[in-house]
């Protein structure tokens, strides 16, 4: 199915959950929330939300450019006034899929096919393609935020040709047959239709010279290196978008997005729930039975004392206030401290003459409660 025969059947707006007088802006918000939700990382295994994604994608990739915007409505209303399919003009169907969309683009006065971006009939300018990467960070660094950088290898414009495909020094040729259309016209009485042009493939211009590093290609596959400010409190799985960080564009176009994917590793005294941190700290029989002050250790290193009231049985969680995560209001998550009464395992003689005494004086046993 060709770009434009899929315009006449499929309401992009209505992909994104936009109008059709969305500005930008709106239709950009709407795209990378819906983008988020349903991200083959965030939901693996899922074929049905897979599809919606790459749906998704298409649809921005059409009504996210100014350009093609404009062209894809012109091709609804066009489809309004024809019938679409059946209706009382005439019926698209009865078209190859490459007529249609020859036949729209001389309808709407542009002699140059619009097929899909990447094809070798792709004239403007497209977006490069959006990359993804895993990062790991230590939990410390996940709770205080780091500047840090990820590695990989990937497309980048050609330093040499900047992007052009031709020799330093040199630029493309316009084709003379089509005058860098990359489209011929059949003019059929009343239509214009058009064919790609085979002096040039359809690509308006010639390399005469290719830049040696890119071979005209334009980009180069290389490692390379981005910095990334990871935001405090970022969380296990989270996806983190550098715009502009992607694959090259081509002809002129922007570069894709480069989307992380963080990875946090655990640590050894403090887990996460949420915005708040937890910490498992043991205390003696004699201080969870007569109470006291007890040490607690913080993720920014600096302990803190809580009070431990006499009677305190094992298991008890103890708050420790804006000692947690950052949260989106600017505040910050608590400490959540559970207390665990520590069993020696080996006893000197004094302790066990001692236990062996507070047993002999303990007057209920604390399964009466149970009946036994």
């Amino acid at each position: 199915m060709s770009a434009q025969r899929e315009w006449f059947e499929k309401d992009y707006y209505a992909v994104l959950g936009v109008t059709k007088t969305a500005t930008p802006k709106e239709i950009t918000a709407a795209y990378r929330q819906l983008a988020r939700k349903f991200h083959p990382d965030a939901n693996p295994d899922d074929t049905s939300s897979e599809e919606r994604f790459k749906g998704i994608s298409a649809a921005y990739d059409v009504v996210g450019d100014e350009g093609r915007r404009r062209e894809y409505d012109e091709v609804r209303a066009m489809g309004g006034m024809t019938g679409g399919h059946g209706g009382p003009g005439f019926d698209t169907s009865r078209f190859a899929e490459g007529d249609l969309g020859d036949l729209l683009g001389n309808l709407f006065g542009r002699g140059q096919s619009t097929h899909a971006a990447g094809g070798p009939f792709s004239r403007g300018p497209q977006r490069g393609a959006d990359l993804e990467a895993e990062l790991h960070l230590s939990f410390v660094d996940s709770i205080k935020g780091v500047t840090t950088s990820v590695n990989l290898v990937s497309e980048v414009q050609c330093p040499d040709c900047h992007g052009g495909g031709a020799s330093p020094g040199t630029t493309p040729r316009v084709c003379p047959d089509c005058r860098g259309r990359g489209v011929l016209d059949d003019n059929q009485g009343f239509f214009s239709f058009s064919r790609p042009c085979t002096n040039c493939s359809g690509r308006g211009t010639f390399i005469d010279s290719p830049c040696p590093t890119c071979r005209g290609v334009g980009a180069v596959t290389r490692p390379r290196m981005v910095k990334v400010r990871m935001p405090e409190g970022v969380r296990d799985g989270q996806q983190i978008r550098l715009k502009g960080k992607g694959g090259p564009g081509r002809n002129n176009g922007p570069a894709g997005d480069l989307y992380i994917k963080v990875q946090i590793d655990p640590h050894q005294l403090f887990g996460r729930d949420g915005d708040q941190l937890c910490v498992t700290v043991p205390i003696t029989y004699p201080e969870a039975a007569l109470g006291g002050d007890v040490r607690v250790p913080t993720i920014e290193g600096d302990p803190v004392t809580i009070r431990i009231p006499s009677g305190t049985p094992s298991g008890r969680v103890f708050r420790v206030r804006n000692r947690g995560v950052a949260t989106a209001s600017d505040g910050r998550g608590d400490l959540l401290v559970t207390v665990e009464i520590a069993v020696p395992v080996e006893l000197s003689d004094e302790e066990r003459d001692a236990i062996e005494a507070l047993r002999n004086v303990s007057i209920e046993s604390p399964r009466a409660s149970l009946g036994i």
